[in-house]
């Protein structure tokens, strides 16, 4: 656990934010009670850090997730070993590290995904003790409780796992009269007061964040292969091997119905996501294969015993053959996104980009005296990545009905000028674009932006008179 926490942090010093952590640092300097695209404890983490620790550093706001990580590997193994003894606990530990979306992703970026988790296996490791164990089991109930309400102050997705525990409550026989017992339903209110915070906030924006999480299942057209993509992409963020064993796990524990309790238990809490995500695919394109993950968390518990019976030796060929698999994919990344050796096959291709830190952007622009007005990008992802390069000041603005977060911070003054940063746009589409939001779009000399070795070029103009915020 303190090893695979070591190498989590040293690849987090190595690389810079992705979209979606710049992303969530920058738009989420100011604590609100909520957050747009998401609840807010993730936002909390790393704008937190970063007033600690006074940096906003790649491995900083990291660290945080990576700590959190650390206790759900914990979490996983104390939650299989009293299900299934500890040998069976040790290796659930190690897939669940071995899954790339858990244990690169999910262990080390600054995203919701890290306390969900952790906050989920808390909540199931109560629930198991306060189901199974003697006595009233109070205590671990009102546990329960207070983690369900983390994990849904984590990520909606968190209703999808706890819809599928009251299930498996309902349908065994030997745990059905806790429905009639005071204890689930405390939890229950337990739950909704930590949660509070979202309600709160969204009610006094429109209940945005919530439309917007739920408009993402619109219909767009019929997919008939849409759920086979959505599986076969979610093998792949898993490791297909590991993929196939979970899914085994969840066939099995689901067949043998409620007279096998914990397993029952198991598969309820990982199939309601699966499923969902996988029939959402019939209509929507906008599926994104790392959503039904927190029901896969709980088909870990399941491979892990089935590990335990293997022969010592093939569990540790296993286990070793897919870390060294990773390893060789995370080298050939790194060295990409540090070096951008692809550019010598194919000139001007550099997808590394993006998961480096343009921090130097703000001294270029500094020495041509352009950070004395208010910034904007044509996008909420590269507003991101410009508000976190630029450190908070000046004010960086999204040009765009697409805005996230940044909908919610004060616009500029009608007839100001603005400093449009855009990354990745040309002068036809920003002037095809905004010639009706300014009275003069000036186009300036590019950026040149030294990032790690390469140049990175960006396109300026300045908007002249603002008329109207898009």
């Amino acid at each position: 656990m303190i090893a695979t926490a070591l190498l989590r942090l040293v690849l987090g010093a190595a690389i810079g934010l992705g979209i979606d952590e710049s992303y969530m640092v920058a738009a989420g300097r100011v604590m609100r009670l909520g957050y747009f695209d998401h609840p807010p404890v993730s936002w909390w983490m790393a704008s937190g850090v970063a007033r600690v620790v006074g940096s906003e550093a790649a491995w900083v706001v990291r660290l945080p997730f990576i700590a959190v990580f650390a206790v759900s590997t914990w979490l996983m193994a104390r939650l299989t070993a009293d299900l299934f003894g500890e040998r069976a606990g040790v290796w659930a530990a190690v897939a669940f590290n071995l899954a790339p979306v858990f244990g690169l992703t999910t262990g080390g970026w600054v995203l919701p995904d890290g306390p969900l988790v952790c906050a989920l296996l808390a909540a199931a490791v109560c629930l198991v003790r306060g189901l199974e164990g003697p006595g009233s089991g109070w205590r671990w109930w009102l546990g329960a409780g207070v983690a369900a309400g983390v994990a849904l102050l984590s990520k909606y997705s968190g209703v999808l796992v706890m819809a599928g525990g009251v299930v498996a409550i309902a349908t065994v026989p030997a745990w059905r009269g806790w429905l009639r017992r005071p204890q689930p339903y405390v939890a229950a209110v337990l739950a909704l007061a930590v949660f509070s915070p979202v309600l709160v906030w969204n009610a006094g924006h429109g209940w945005a964040s919530l439309a917007f999480q739920g408009g993402r299942a619109a219909a767009a057209r019929f997919q008939p292969l849409g759920p086979i993509g959505v599986l076969a992409g979610e093998a792949g963020f898993l490791l297909p091997w590991v993929w196939v064993g979970l899914m085994a796990g969840l066939w099995g524990a689901l067949r043998g119905g409620p007279g096998d309790r914990v397993r029952w238990l198991l598969g309820w809490l990982a199939v309601v996501p699966i499923v969902l995500f996988a029939m959402v695919a019939l209509w929507s394109r906008n599926v994104l294969f790392h959503w039904a993950m927190p029901g896969y968390l709980f088909l870990f518990p399941l491979l892990g015993e089935r590990v335990a019976g293997w022969r010592p030796g093939v569990a540790r060929r296993w286990a070793m053959g897919s870390a060294a698999l990773i390893g060789v994919v995370l080298v050939v990344a790194v060295s990409e996104v540090r070096l951008n050796w692809l550019s010598a096959f194919r000139p001007g291709f550099d997808p590394g980009v993006q998961a480096l830190d343009w921090t130097p952007l703000r001294g270029v622009l500094a020495a041509r005296g352009l950070l004395g007005q208010a910034v904007a990008a044509p996008s909420w992802n590269d507003t991101g990545k410009v508000d976190y390069a630029l450190g908070g000041a000046p004010v960086v603005l999204c040009l765009s009905l697409d805005a996230r977060q940044y909908s919610f911070l004060p616009g500029p003054v009608v007839g100001s000028d603005i400093l449009i940063v855009a990354p990745r746009q040309d002068e036809a589409r920003i002037r095809a674009a905004y010639a009706g939001v300014f009275e003069r779009i000036e186009t300036l000399a590019p950026a040149e932006v030294p990032v790690s070795g390469r140049v990175m070029r960006v396109a300026l103009f300045m908007g002249h008179g603002l008329r109207h915020w898009p």
